[in-house]
């Protein structure tokens, strides 16, 4: 891969953070509060921020939703930087086996999937209960490809109300490296070089992650 240059070309697939962006249902919004201000005469600017793990673009590691399973700390970088796919969905309801199918998929392969969610600038709207995710049979399917690495378009690789757990559990379950939440409106789909960073927080089940691509 090439140094990280301003003519490189990369573009940020990172939803910014900021109070009142969307997040999960029942999981905590993002604050951020002054505790030092150079305007009030204080040495420094200083902030407090408030947040959950799953907050706007981030990792999912298996113990999210398996006992006992990897947490973030232990997470191995070249799940998440080498050469990936952008895969774009036709379906506007969830990602199926027989889509998958067309685009033959291969293992070891890091498969970044853009939707419709892509479409629209989800991170400053209310909660779309309706996104696109991957349905549990294609989760299936991408485990038994043998990917690497599955990255989505929203904050869930499972629907809200179907598929959730499901899908997670098969993926995760799998030791499959998960990213979520990321805006892939300006990536055109194809081949890229992918660098995602998220905090190595230990024994977590998720972190948040600055992500970014090229195309190649």
């Amino acid at each position: 891969m090439a140094k990280l240059t301003s003519e490189s070309r990369w573009i940020d697939v990172t939803v910014p953070v900021k109070e009142g962006m969307v997040h999960w249902p029942g999981d905590r919004p993002f604050t951020s509060k002054s505790r030092g201000d150079m305007n009030r005469g204080d040495v420094c600017n200083l902030s407090h921020f408030s947040l959950g793990a799953h907050t706007g673009t981030h990792m999912d590691a298996p113990l999210h939703f398996i006992r006992n399973g990897k947490p973030m700390g232990t997470m191995p970088i070249d799940a998440v930087i080498g050469p990936a796919r952008v895969i774009e969905i036709k379906d506007r309801e969830s990602i199926k086996p027989d889509e998958l199918k067309q685009h033959r998929i291969r293992k070891g392969q890091r498969i970044l999937f853009k939707t419709r969610n892509s479409k629209r600038r989800w991170d400053n709207k209310p909660f779309d209960q309706d996104f696109v995710h991957i349905r549990c049979d294609a989760a299936e399917y991408l485990v038994d490809r043998g990917v690497r690495t599955v990255g989505v378009d929203y904050l869930s690789i499972g629907g809200y109300e179907r598929d959730g757990v499901e899908t997670h559990q098969a993926i995760l379950g799998a030791g499959i490296w998960v990213i979520e939440g990321l805006d892939l409106s300006k990536v055109t789909p194809g081949r890229v070089d992918l660098v995602c960073l998220p905090l190595k927080v230990v024994d977590a089940e998720g972190a948040p992650a600055r992500v970014i691509v090229r195309q190649r």
